[in-house]
């Protein structure tokens, strides 16, 4: 079955012409090594600087302080470990939320089980997370807070900004990480607004290829490398950069730029129409706040478990996700922090949308759900 509809851009975005373009010039006009001292070396180190400025201006940052990594799981590695490396010899405690990604938790689990004391901040009953507990959850012991700009698999929007700002008030010590994968081209990622002195990004949400990422990491704040063996990246990671993964990721940057305002309020519309489509389909419920991201909505066919409605929308050429790409189909226990729980933790399904959907697809895909609901068993 070919795909009808592609409904899980949380997971993986389809990368664009200008990336695709930009990976295939690099790979055949600029294929040196950007470290190598002679002309194709050197056109190749101007390739990747190219791109570093491009996102570096798109997140209001130095451009210095970007450096390229495989992927926001290694940025997130290298913010958490390289942090704790760094400071972690009088700050022993690191304060998380309780709805990272598990390249966040498991990394905090990893350094848990070393020594750390890893403080995990949980929504409050109605669902959210407020920025106070954060603030009470550190103290002077504390090295790092950390916590994602949009949640992967509600699009819940955390309060960054608030939480970070305030946590520098009272603690200018502690150094703040957002996880802004979800976030990146979708809403506006400013360093200095979020108050973040370390910032994952990735390329494969954004419309760019995988493999490659950014870690924003900013002037003055000291991070130990994880990958050693080289001096690229000024020694924070080492290894040859992938400069047409690089150059693809800076053409997607550059071409959403500046429409990030515009396809949000065309995405809110959409998922205005969606929720609409979708609202008199018996046993749908929707588990995404209304103030999440557009991008991303989570919805529960209460009675029919995720990965049996999933495979019947798959053979109607409609692509959605139960929940997290990386976790494998697994449960994450990031829905039950939102009080998805029982039955609707059982039933729920990811949607998640690009600036390509359009409301046919919508359509296309009520029409399937509705018609799960009645031939599905669950």
């Amino acid at each position: 079955m070919s795909i009808l509809v592609y409904l899980d851009n949380a997971a993986t975005t389809k990368p664009c012409t200008e990336a695709v373009n930009a990976v295939t010039a690099a790979m055949t006009e600029h294929f040196g090594n950007p470290s190598s001292l002679h002309r194709a070396g050197l056109d190749a180190q101007l390739a990747v600087d190219g791109a570093r400025k491009i996102i570096a201006d798109s997140i209001g940052a130095d451009v210095n302080s970007v450096y390229f990594t495989s992927g926001a799981t290694e940025s997130n590695n290298l913010a958490l470990r390289g942090i704790s490396a760094a400071y972690g010899k009088k700050c022993r405690k690191i304060v998380i939320s309780a709805v990272e990604h598990a390249s966040v938790e498991e990394t905090a689990a990893d350094l848990e089980k070393k020594g750390f004391e890893i403080v995990r901040v949980s929504p409050r009953e109605d669902g959210r997370l407020y920025a106070a507990d954060f603030v009470n959850a550190c103290d002077e012991n504390t090295c790092m807070i950390s916590m994602m700009y949009v949640n992967n698999e509600t699009g819940y929007i955390l309060p960054v900004k608030e939480t970070f700002t305030a946590v520098k008030r009272r603690y200018p010590h502690i150094i703040t990480h957002s996880d802004c994968v979800q976030a990146y081209m979708k809403l506006p990622v400013k360093v200095n607004t979020l108050c973040a002195d370390l910032v994952s990004l990735s390329g494969h949400k954004i419309h760019a290829a995988k493999g490659v990422g950014v870690l924003y990491i900013k002037k003055g704040v000291r991070v130990l490398p994880v990958v050693t063996g080289g001096k690229q990246e000024k020694g924070i990671r080492s290894g040859t950069e992938s400069v047409p993964l690089i150059c693809g990721m800076g053409a997607a940057a550059e071409k959403l730029c500046p429409t990030i305002k515009e396809r949000y309020e065309r995405l809110s519309q959409l998922k205005a129409y969606m929720l609409d489509k979708i609202s008199g389909i018996e046993n749908v419920v929707v588990n995404s706040p209304e103030d999440a991201s557009p991008y991303v909505v989570n919805i529960s066919v209460v009675g029919k478990r995720s990965e049996i409605m999933l495979h019947f929308l798959e053979s109607k050429g409609i692509y959605v996700s139960s929940g997290s790409a990386c976790s494998k189909g697994q449960q994450s226990g990031v829905p039950a922090q939102f009080g998805i729980t029982g039955k609707r933790a059982d039933g729920a399904l990811r949607i998640s949308m690009s600036a390509e959907t359009d409301e046919n697809e919508i359509d296309l895909l009520a029409d399937a759900l509705a018609e799960g609901v009645e031939k599905v068993r669950g």
